[in-house]
């Protein structure tokens, strides 16, 4: 995206990972204060864009690239998979690099070429503690005192997780919602629903917090195979069927990685007249 002039309106992408989709701004082409207002307004699917998450590219001292990540309710988000995997294709190809590194509230995260159109990152190391993912007072993860026996994870966002016979016959919206909110759960909560549906495959649907019922989160599928892997219905690399499409996961002694597709669908400006109306 080139420097525009600023009666021209912002610049942005709009990207998705297994329909997981985004909507991205390159601050470095031209500075941009995102508010909770503009955030909103643009995830607006009739009124703005439509997103999941917005990201905003910035440069970094340390690391290629720096992303924010806000949810379409406004609030910040510290970790997104999907968006991290869209941009880091997007660094590469523009670039010609086959790996670089990303800076997010999460950490420095690295990203690969992973070869046949596939795109790799690190999402980092799990927390399992309590405090850490968080929760509210001190107890087990791996089986916290909610119906349903739900698994608890932070992979820089908080998750709870359910393994249930049939995740096609949760309501997900529902349940989701209800979970989003726990008091378990001082920052809200990722919620996902899984079933095993073979070996070392998992059927998993997803509620994100901020933003509702999605066709796919990289976090998400992050936290759901640490936590099955936890409870020892699979190894430590897995295939994750989403609404949106199968993405790899695999969780070694550096991180949690994941692999899947990307797309950019298109580029456009975002007009004055929009942006004066925030």
């Amino acid at each position: 995206m080139d420097q525009m002039p600023a009666n021209k309106g912002q610049p942005f992408m709009k990207m998705h990972g297994l329909g997981n989709d985004f909507v991205v701004i390159d601050a470095r082409a031209r500075p941009v204060v995102i508010t909770a207002e503009l955030a909103c307004g643009l995830a607006d699917r009739h009124r703005g864009v439509g997103f999941d998450q917005l990201a905003v590219i910035s440069e970094h001292n340390i690391a290629d690239i720096a992303l924010t990540f806000f949810n379409a309710d406004g609030s910040l988000s510290a970790a997104c998979g999907n968006a991290t995997r869209c941009i880091a294709r997007y660094e590469m190809d523009r670039t010609g690099v086959s790996a670089l590194t990303l800076r997010t509230e999460r950490g420095v995260l690295q990203a690969k070429d992973a070869g046949n159109g596939l795109t790799a990152v690190n999402m980092g190391l799990p927390q399992l503690d309590w405090q850490d993912i968080p929760l509210a007072s001190a107890m087990d993860s791996l089986h916290l005192p909610i119906k349903g026996d739900p698994v608890a994870t932070g992979m820089g966002n908080p998750h709870c997780t359910f393994f249930v016979s049939d995740a096609e016959a949760v309501d997900l919206a529902a349940r989701g919602a209800g979970m989003e909110h726990h008091p378990l759960y001082p920052e809200r909560t990722n919620v996902q629903f899984a079933h095993l549906i073979g070996p070392d495959h998992l059927r998993m649907r997803v509620w994100e917090r901020g933003v509702g019922v999605t066709l796919a989160s990289g976090s998400s599928s992050c936290a759901v195979a640490v936590a099955a892997a936890r409870r020892g219905l699979t190894g430590r690399a897995v295939t994750m069927t989403l609404d949106g499409g199968d993405i790899a996961v695999d969780w070694r002694e550096d991180g949690v990685w994941m692999t899947g597709p990307t797309a950019h669908v298109f580029s456009g400006t975002l007009t004055p007249e929009f942006l004066e109306a925030l």
